[in-house]
């Protein structure tokens, strides 16, 4: 388990550098998501990280640092009652998390592994999160979800999560890729093989972790 006061002090911490209003509530609410992964992940393989600390790092803490840019983004386009859809979810990440943090947005979850989405649906059901959705299919088969923001930290390439997933945005919606080092060579190829452009990129501060994060905004200059 992993409801030590260690834990709770860093998590508080971290959200205030990340200038994150987290309620205790939330906070016991993110502890106990760590605890469930902790849990299954001993029976269904749900992420390759199995140390609690790992996982407070790299899986809370690296969801909670896109929220700042993502609620600058919906204020500034004053969006109410956003849809956020998480493309290739896996364990929930970012979605659940952002889910716990605003109660006030719509977060879809989507992941083509059942067992992942089995847990989210746990997930909902254990946290009281009415405003979480999730859906067991493959991004590219399901209809346009019309949301404001489409994000995934799942795809390998650039070039696969335009194309799978950019019919999924409104108009005047962001579709924001969470990656590590700045991607040269991916934003070439994209730029070079689809009207898809790389519009802003946001540095991610990830609390505790000392490695490179950055956040991809992209648009569509034509027809996808």
């Amino acid at each position: 388990m992993v409801h030590s006061v260690d834990f709770q002090q860093r998590l508080n911490l971290a959200a205030k550098q990340l200038t994150i209003s987290l309620t205790p509530k939330q906070s016991e609410l993110l502890l106990e998501y760590l605890n469930q992964i902790q849990r299954w992940n001993r029976s269904y393989n749900l992420t390759a990280l199995k140390n609690p600390e790992q996982m407070l790092i790299q899986h809370v803490f690296d969801s909670m640092a896109v929220e700042p840019t993502f609620r600058n983004i919906l204020d500034k386009n004053t969006v109410n009652n956003p849809l956020i859809v998480d493309v290739g979810s896996g364990a929930g990440l970012p979605g659940v998390v952002l889910a716990i943090l605003h109660p006030e947005w719509r977060v879809h979850c989507i992941d083509a592994v059942e067992k992942k989405t089995a847990f989210i649906r746990h997930m909902i059901g254990v946290l009281g999160l009415p405003n979480l959705e999730v859906s067991h299919t493959r991004v590219e088969t399901i209809e346009p979800l019309q949301a404001d923001i489409v994000v995934s930290r799942a795809f390998a390439s650039l070039l696969d999560f335009v194309s799978l997933a950019g019919r999924h945005i409104a108009s005047g919606g962001q579709l924001l890729a969470m990656k590590g080092r700045h991607p040269d060579e991916e934003i070439n190829i994209l730029h070079a093989e689809t009207p898809w452009q790389v519009n802003a990129i946001y540095p991610l501060t990830v609390p505790e972790l000392d490695a490179q994060r950055c956040l991809l905004s992209l648009n569509c200059q034509g027809n996808p």
